[in-house]
């Protein structure tokens, strides 16, 4: 079937390469549309409603059709011709939307250790006609058969070098290999070793993605029309934005500013974007405490309480999961302790890694959201001894490695998400341990799909292991720490990872910078590319 694709599809290019089309441009249309009047396939007259049923026994498929929608047909019993002469029903390219068709998302991607953010429409499509512009200017797009079909449909042909390509299962690895480099493919072909691109602001893999005039997009029908296929490869329903950050303590000159400026003073920079996701995870380290003293900036102690007042912060930015497996969860006692997580359960609001008991805090926690089932477990490899949960009493979880292995492969077994935080030993070094590397890749060969590090004041490289994404360390979040003890510990990060019927497909880097003690804001163009590049340097991923 695939040599029979291969052979389909080069016939397509070479006849639709006399076809007249809008790709002569180089300068776009605002949102890339056929010209009036331009249908290079039969119109689409005969209607069949929904609800009748149709005995298809012969139907024949265009080259430019991504393999999903292929594979759905040939799963639904039809036979596949080579000739349209022959078939009962075409399956192809539509040039405008209707109601029995489904609208195909692609996405523009790149290596994960790129520094570009976004590409204009009309750098691609420079590009595409050979002349050149933009971050990415000669470097040919790499994208599978169909999608050039598609897009050489919708633009015309490429120039030459224009574009290379390569089958689906190989895309990613070329990308790699061949960096910088760019592509084009189909929603449900992301993983997580892209990047996607922005594209004059629209992301598909962003909650606010608005695909009416987002320009990497085509439409299938049947013809005769039949509906039987989904709206979109895209489906919003599906899909879940998590955000997970690093170090929280409202403690000494953060709780001053809060003290001083006003309870929300820290997250007014970032509070939108944290809203917009789906699901916030905060590492709050510190417990809340009714005879919490008024802080003060420069504490000598390392014994830490907030006052309850502070928890409108966390409100206020959207929280809805928190990790305590802080090292200071225990600072103010087990009074302290268990009030502070009956606050967060009267906002209802989940909490693992740490709890009432042992028991409570080694639990994994799953939600369930977009229809996605997501589990959190985390526990404390540092300590010390009165940090960690007893049978009576509450703290935070002791890593347990032989539960946590046969837990998180459990929950993977029955179709659940596993993510893993650690609270680790304390580094002031972009690089991880070696035993931080050996206990963090274990949980990945547990089954867990994201490990992330929630100990690290300094942020720390990410890897991509196994079937797992491994960040070391996020650095802080809320903390007072503006280049102390070292230089670095301003720059943060925060993980927007996205989940797509139940698998993960996508994590951006989010990189802030904290100012006045307190605020953390995102950072200018130039100071992410200088952050972005220390990290992915050390990664190992230098340009």
């Amino acid at each position: 079937m695939r040599l029979t694709r291969l052979l389909l599809t080069l016939m397509f290019i070479f006849v639709t390469a006399c076809t007249p089309t809008w790709g002569t441009q180089t300068v776009p249309p605002e949102t890339p549309a056929l010209p009036p009047g331009y249908t290079p396939y039969p119109t689409v007259t005969r209607l069949v409603p929904p609800t009748q049923t149709v005995d298809i026994k012969n139907l024949w498929v265009s080259p430019a059709v991504p393999d999903l929608l292929w594979e759905s047909a040939v799963d639904a019993g039809m036979a596949i011709v080579p000739d349209q002469e022959g078939a009962d029903y075409r399956l192809d390219l539509v040039p405008v939307s209707t109601e029995t068709s489904t609208t195909w998302i692609y996405a523009l991607v790149v290596p994960y250790p790129t520094i570009t953010d976004e590409v204009s429409l009309e750098d691609i499509l420079n590009n595409w006609h050979g002349a050149g512009t933009g971050p990415f200017a000669g470097i040919p797009l790499l994208m599978d058969e169909s999608t050039l079909v598609v897009f050489t449909n919708l633009w015309g042909m490429p120039g030459a070098g224009a574009v290379r390509v390569e089958g689906a299962d190989q895309l990613i690895d070329t990308a790699w290999s061949a960096r910088p480099s760019w592509g084009i493919v189909p929603f449900e072909a992301l993983e997580p070793g892209w990047k996607v691109l922005s594209v004059d602001g629209q992301s598909p893999v962003h909650n606010d993605f608005d695909g009416s005039t987002y320009p990497l997009k085509a439409s299938f029908a049947l013809d005769p029309a039949f509906s039987m296929f989904p709206v979109s490869n895209r489906d919003p329903e599906k899909l879940t934005v998590l955000i997970m950050t690093g170090v929280t303590a409202l403690v000494r000159s953060t709780a001053y500013r809060m003290e001083t400026k006003g309870l929300t003073y820290p997250g007014e920079d970032i509070r939108d974007t944290f809203r917009a996701a789906d699901l916030l995870h905060i590492s709050n380290e510190v417990p809340f405490a009714e005879n919490c003293p008024y802080p003060y900036p420069i504490q000598a102690s390392l014994r830490f309480c907030t006052d309850m007042r502070y928890i409108t912060l966390l409100e206020d930015i959207g929280t809805d999961i928190i990790e305590l497996t802080g090292n200071h969860f225990q600072d103010y006692g087990s009074e302290a302790t268990l009030m502070t997580i009956d606050m967060y359960e009267q906002r209802g609001w989940v909490y693992f890694g740490g709890g009432r008991n042992q028991a409570d805090a080694r639990k994994a926690i799953i939600i369930e959201d977009h229809g996605n089932k997501i589990a959190f477990i985390g526990c404390n490899e540092f300590g010390l001894e009165p940090a960690w949960a007893t049978d009576d009493s509450p703290g935070s979880a002791y890593c347990e490695y032989e539960f946590m292995y046969s837990e998180i492969a459990r929950l993977k077994s029955e179709g659940i998400l596993p993510i893993v935080t650690f609270q680790y030993y304390e580094t002031y070094a972009l690089y991880p341990t070696y035993s931080q590397i050996v206990d963090f890749r274990l949980m990945v060969d547990a089954g867990a799909e994201i490990v992330s590090g929630s100990q690290s004041h300094f942020p720390q490289y990410m890897e991509f292991y196994g079937d797992g994404f491994v960040h070391y360390g996020l650095g802080n979040l809320f903390f007072d720490q503006m280049d102390y003890p070292v230089v670095g510990t301003r720059r943060e990060f925060a993980d927007r990872h996205v989940i797509y019927d139940g698998r993960h497909i996508s994590t951006e880097l989010l990189t802030f910078m904290l100012e006045d003690y307190a605020r953390p804001r995102p950072m200018s163009e130039v100071e992410r590319a200088t952050f972005l590049r220390d990290v992915f340097a050390e990664a190992g991923w230098s340009e």
